[in-house]
């Protein structure tokens, strides 16, 4: 029972940075028809520039609070996604938008690369370690054990996701978000700008993409330029689970993915006397892509489908 609870606090820290990353997947793909395979990448630069802010400020300030500096690497991160993120939008999806669906994808996959060399180049290829203001010391959970920085992940997230779905739902972007993603045209009839409405939509993505990237870094402890590559991917996964274009679809198939995985690899460690564990992790993650992309394709929730005349 103790390794259960465990592994349920291990896949809700997990899943729940996947939720960020799928929500941005999710926001887009329901706004355009657009899978962002440069998603990932996001995460990725938002990570190595909080542990820039990290390291500029431990020395420019050692006198300071360490949290004080991993709150403006958290804002300095999603500042830079967000301008990125609007930026390759602007540049290479827009003019895409009339083209044949092939186009944008292999320009995502494209960006991703492109996006991982500058990286490469601006921060060096070499593993930087990254540590978390919060400590490490244990708290006891009902015989498991659960870090600062693992419930400071889960508190972030929470507020990250129900100020979404305010925004969402409730606002007058979140109205406008939900008429572009029905008709475009119908929506700029009706005083809607489209264009101004699809780049704060992967604005708002990018945003979350950088937290998660910051909570990444702040959980495992090191960063580097090709760290963005799997999380985005089982990012993907998860909102394919939950059905993409599936708000609600892509916070549950994030945490759905996060405790299959965590639990199937302990488990299988378990099974194996710790022969096979969390290095095969990932064999959990993509199983699940392929089962519902066979069984369910439209996800758990299914995806949200606007209705036409």
């Amino acid at each position: 029972m103790d390794v259960l609870i465990q592994q349920i606090i291990n896949g809700l820290v997990l899943g729940s940075m996947y939720a960020l990353v799928a929500l941005g997947y999710t926001m887009v793909y329901g706004i355009i028809n657009l899978i962002n395979f440069a998603h990932g990448e996001v995460l990725m630069v938002g990570a190595l520039t909080s542990w820039s802010v990290m390291t500029w400020w431990a020395q420019a300030c050692p006198e300071w609070p360490e949290s004080v500096g991993f709150v403006l690497s958290l804002l300095a991160a999603c500042g830079v996604c967000g301008g990125l993120n609007y930026f390759i939008e602007k540049v290479a999806y827009r003019p895409l938008r009339r083209a044949p669906k092939l186009a944008p994808l292999i320009t995502a996959i494209g960006l991703s690369i492109l996006l991982q060399t500058l990286a490469m180049i601006i921060w060096k290829p070499n593993y930087k370690s990254y540590v978390s203001p919060f400590g490490t010391t244990p708290i006891d959970v009902l015989g498991a054990v659960i870090s600062p920085t693992q419930m400071m992940i889960l508190g972030v997230t929470a507020v990250l996701l129900l100020a979404l779905m305010v925004l969402v739902n409730t606002t007058r972007l979140g109205r406008a978000m939900r008429a572009t993603s029905e008709s475009a045209q119908m929506a700029s009839l009706m005083g809607v700008k489209p264009d101004q409405v699809i780049s704060l939509t992967f604005v708002i993505g990018a945003v979350l993409a950088g937290v998660a990237g910051v909570m990444w870094a702040a959980n495992f402890g090191t960063v580097h330029h090709a760290m963005g590559f799997l999380p985005g991917l089982k990012a993907f996964t998860a909102a394919v689970l939950g059905g993409i274009g599936n708000l609600p679809g892509a916070v549950v198939g994030g945490l759905c993915l996060g405790l299959i995985e965590s639990i199937g690899s302990g488990y299988l460690g378990e099974l194996t006397g710790g022969v096979l564990g969390s290095q095969y992790s990932d064999i959990f993650a993509f199983l699940v892509l392929i089962l519902m992309l066979t069984l369910r394709p439209s996800g758990l929730l299914g995806e949200k489908l606007a209705e036409r005349a």
